[in-house]
């Protein structure tokens, strides 16, 4: 299963961009748990937690695909590393004011500065496979390999941060990822030789929204829900731990959340799939809902973590298949736009669904806030089956352009 990923990384550099952006994408599992965790810990309310949460990702959401566009036409060194030097100080900035016990309107201020610059890390190493690879299988296998790597941050960022908040300082989750995004972001841009060339603009072919696109809308409904489903499963699950009387225990069960995704991500991109992808898409939503519906029946930590890691199977693949459409709606000169908006999509759902599952939990407990997330599958099912038509329709026809992934196709970023 293995031999894919080795032959993709044998090519020139391919090694070096990859593991800098792994370094540079730690945020995406450990902010928002370490907000949560300090914020909660520090002010004692989940709520406020919630909705500081929901700031950066909100923030990040917004933003993150504005500065796609201008990396799609200036490059990715000189857009990211002035905006990842301006995230740091926006996290340094948040962990300040908490350990201070600060205003609550300075942390939304520093919050919302950290993810409006912290851009879509994961967006611009894509762009380097793509740049890359030509083979349609190979850059199936190297999308596929970027999204286990996304879940094994998952599997270990909420337990080192839910570690170092509850045994250091509550502010310590958030320094590691600060520490990663800087580093990382800055070993990966410095990689001049896979970045992607610009892409010249054809006056005959103006820039167009692409969220134009009804393809791209009905995608994007469908990573709202997505995201509110996983956003209110890292909020109840931080509360019911505490509940159980095992706080420290939260980022080990959200791991194994992750770890389930992991694998069967490395499965799957080690495959080819001659399977229509609007079909595989459906039923991954379809299953992940039914599985967080479990979460309603589960009564102890070991029976969420074993129905977190069932679950978790059907993340990656519906993550990658839903992110494999985007190529057969926007132009090639837009594939980093497009991606950023799918990312903003599930980062608007992760907002969402922290906020209500947080504002639940005060009033109801982590029961409430299963409550959210099992909403959040229901709505995601809909979405999928009002989609199904449009979806199909749409990859119906082949893209002749050079990033089509493979003869089905398939792609994520």
């Amino acid at each position: 299963m293995l031999q894919p990923y080795r032959e993709i990384l044998a090519h020139p550099g391919a090694r070096a961009f990859s593991s800098a952006g792994v370094l540079a994408r730690l945020p995406i599992s450990m902010v928002g748990i370490g907000i949560i965790l300090m914020v909660s810990e520090v002010y004692g309310s989940y709520g406020l937690a919630g909705r500081v949460s929901a700031a950066y990702v909100v923030a990040h959401a917004v933003c993150a695909p504005q500065l796609a566009r201008l990396v799609d036409r200036r490059g990715q060194a000189r857009v990211m590393r002035p905006a990842l030097v301006v995230a740091s100080v926006g996290l340094t900035g948040l962990v300040l004011t908490a350990s201070a016990e600060g205003p609550t309107l300075a942390l939304y201020a520093w919050a919302v500065l950290a993810g409006a610059t912290t851009g879509s890390i994961g967006a611009l190493v894509r762009a380097r496979w793509s740049n890359l690879l030509s083979d349609p299988r190979g850059l199936h296998t190297a999308y596929s390999l970027e999204s286990a790597l996304d879940e094994m941050l998952f599997v270990i960022g909420p337990v080192l941060a839910t570690y170092l908040a509850t045994t250091v300082v509550p502010s310590a989750g958030l320094l590691v990822p600060l520490v990663g995004l800087l580093v990382g972001g800055m070993l990966l841009l410095a990689q001049r030789g896979t970045e992607p060339p610009l892409v010249e603009r054809d006056p005959a072919q103006p820039h167009r929204f692409v969220m134009r696109s009804g393809g791209m809308v009905l995608v994007a409904v469908v990573f709202v829900a997505v995201g509110a489903m996983l956003g209110a499963t890292d909020v109840a699950t931080v509360a019911f731990a505490e509940e159980q009387g095992a706080r420290s225990a939260a980022g080990a069960i959200l791991g194994t959340f992750a770890l389930g995704s992991m694998i069967s991500g490395l499965g799957y991109g080690a495959r080819h799939w001659l399977s229509p992808l609007w079909l595989r898409f459906a039923i991954g939503v379809v299953a992940l809902a039914a599985g967080v519906s479990l979460f309603l029946l589960v009564t102890s930590l070991p029976v969420l973590a074993a129905v977190m890691f069932v679950t978790g199977f059907a993340i990656a693949p519906t993550i990658i298949n839903g992110n494999g459409l985007v190529q057969h709606f926007v132009p090639r000169r837009q594939l980093t736009e497009g991606l950023a908006w799918l990312g903003t999509s599930l980062g608007l759902g992760l907002s969402a669904g922290a906020s209500t599952a947080g504002a639940l939990i005060d009033r109801q407990g982590a029961h409430g806030g299963f409550l959210v997330v099992v909403g959040a599958g229901g709505a995601a099912v809909v979405a999928t089956l009002a989609a199904l038509s449009t979806l199909r329709s749409g990859t119906a026809v082949q893209d002749p352009a050079p990033t089509t992934l493979e003869p089905g196709p398939e792609a994520h970023p």
